[in-house]
């Protein structure tokens, strides 16, 4: 059984049954439905209206060229930017920020054990300074990793335990920074500025490294998780999100429209509760497990 198929069952399960009541697409108010559809699946209303425009556009006569259009249409609103992590340089760093939460400290652990099983050296990086139960929380999911991990002192200045950590992996041989950042809301600018620091400190420690910056999003929340996206993005650009909790969300349909409007690529997703639970994302593979029966 594909991963992908665990991944917002519930959404799945409304869709299946939805588009089964609707009839084929020549039935009295297919469209209507479909949109209706669309939106309980937290699309958001534009888009729900977006990919039902554009079915009905290829004109189907059946069920399953429905399907076909439903699923080329998605496909074709979300972002054409790389998936791939970004890991050249030695080293590399991935620094995954977002609100308290959202599953940062899962998804690094998570992470941290996939990159180890593909011979990589990950060092995590605990910058989380504001909460001493956050370090340790870290550091915890490190060792269950098999990972090497470095802290920073409560209360510490997080760009520089960020700038000590690059150096630290640099002089071990460490080839992948995982960074753990506190949790803020997109709405304390104050915090918001730090975490633009935090990324500029990075970049300049790393000495030509490639550094990613991923929005953690927790996938339960659908898409009010925009607006958080959006803020985030004016304080350090993101190349990419990840999601985590994808497997129990009712609202998979909100990451075509996240990613319609922001342009940036899901490169991980959370696709459970074990250590291995974590994949690099698959769109076509996740909208057809949306949206084929």
């Amino acid at each position: 059984m594909s991963v992908w198929s665990r991944v917002s069952g519930r959404t799945r399960k409304a869709l299946a049954a939805g588009l089964r009541a609707l009839g084929p697409p020549l039935a009295a108010g297919y469209y209507a439905g479909l949109e209706e559809l669309l939106i309980a699946a937290d699309m958001g209303p534009a888009m729900a209206a977006r990919l039902t425009a554009a079915v009905r556009g290829r004109s189907p006569r059946t069920r399953e060229d429905a399907e076909s259009a439903l699923i080329d249409a998605a496909l074709a609103v979300m972002s054409r930017r790389s998936r791939e992590l970004d890991l050249t340089g030695a080293p590399a760093c991935v620094l995954f920020y977002g609100i308290n939460g959202a599953g940062k400290t899962t998804t690094i652990g998570k992470l941290a054990h996939r990159l180890r099983t593909q011979a990589r050296n990950p060092l995590v990086v605990a910058a989380d300074t504001y909460r001493a139960a956050g370090i340790e929380q870290m550091l915890a999911w490190a060792q269950r990793a098999g990972a090497a991990s470095f802290a920073g002192k409560a209360g510490a200045d997080p760009a520089a335990v960020v700038f000590d950590g690059v150096r630290h992996a640099r002089s071990r041989g460490h080839d992948v920074v995982l960074v753990d950042t506190a949790g803020r809301l997109q709405t304390q600018h104050n915090l918001q500025q730090e975490l633009a620091k935090v990324g500029r400190v990075a970049a300049r420690a790393l000495e030509g490294g490639a550094l990613e910056s991923l929005l953690v999003l927790d996938a339960v929340l659908g898409l009010s998780s925009l607006t958080q996206a959006r803020e985030f993005n004016k304080a350090i650009p993101m190349t990419g999100l990840a999601l985590a909790k994808l497997d129990g969300s009712a609202k998979g349909g909100a990451v075509i429209s996240i990613e319609a409007e922001l342009d940036v690529p899901v490169k991980l997703a959370g696709v459970g509760e074990a250590i291995d639970d974590i994949e690099p994302f698959d769109p076509e593979a996740f909208v057809r497990a949306l949206f084929e029966k």
